[in-house]
């Protein structure tokens, strides 16, 4: 699966010229018009990638910059910032509060496509590389791609990420709660039964390849990927 790209801007014009760059050079796009919206986006799934305005209407993109990179869910997402604020100081500001990059408007498309690629690939490194092999089933993460016994496996992005913190930690119990935390964060506001949902899905994907008991349900506890 391609990188995911949440671009957070309020003019129409330019969201429309960033998402046929984007779209254009293989990344998914997620749109937002402002902070609230973002984060409800971010609440369901991270993205590999920000691209943020300054001036967004009610909270500004400083402000939202800053409350990122205070979570810990959120705080390694590598953001671009993408304004027009051309002054020397706005950019060693936007710099200081977390920035990883910072671009002025207007902007060159190739320039900022090529600004993604080396954040993506200087900050993400371990991520995009990472194959996790267990019990037949092999995670890529840099693809997002799934195999079982050499069959391909159709996960969304929860529960490709579900499959591979259990993988990562095997037999170790995970209760909903922690499911939520590590994947949702404690700060959402999802229900358990949420998280078994996620589980039967990921179960039913696998059944094709005979798998699906490698994901164990613990009673009165949670869950595991266990080989034994």
């Amino acid at each position: 699966m391609s990188p995911s790209i949440l671009v957070i801007e309020d003019d129409p014009v330019i969201q429309e010229l960033l998402a046929f760059n984007l779209k254009q050079s293989g990344y998914r796009l997620v749109q937002a018009l402002d902070a609230a919206s973002a984060m409800k986006h971010i609440n369901c799934a991270l993205p590999d990638l920000i691209l943020l305005d300054w001036m967004l209407p009610v909270s500004s993109g400083i402000e939202l910059l800053r409350r990122l990179r205070a979570n810990k869910r959120t705080c390694d997402i590598p953001i671009i910032m993408l304004t027009a604020r051309i002054a020397e100081r706005d950019r060693e500001f936007g710099l200081d509060s977390g920035a990883d990059d910072y671009i002025t408007k207007p902007f060159s498309p190739r320039e900022l496509i090529a600004r993604i690629r080396a954040k993506l690939r200087h900050l993400m490194p371990q991520a995009r590389n990472l194959t996790i092999r267990a019990g037949g089933i092999e995670l890529i993460s840099s693809s997002q791609r799934a195999t079982a016994n050499g069959l391909e496996v159709d996960l969304s992005p929860i529960e490709f990420r579900i499959l591979r913190l259990m993988m990562s930690n095997l037999d170790r119990v995970y209760s909903r709660s922690e499911f939520l935390d590590e994947i949702w964060g404690d700060h959402v506001q999802v229900e358990e039964r949420t998280v078994d949902v996620h589980i039967r899905r990921l179960r039913q994907a696998l059944e094709p390849s005979g798998l699906e008991y490698l994901v164990q349900s613990v009673r009165g506890i949670g869950y595991r990927f266990s080989v034994k």
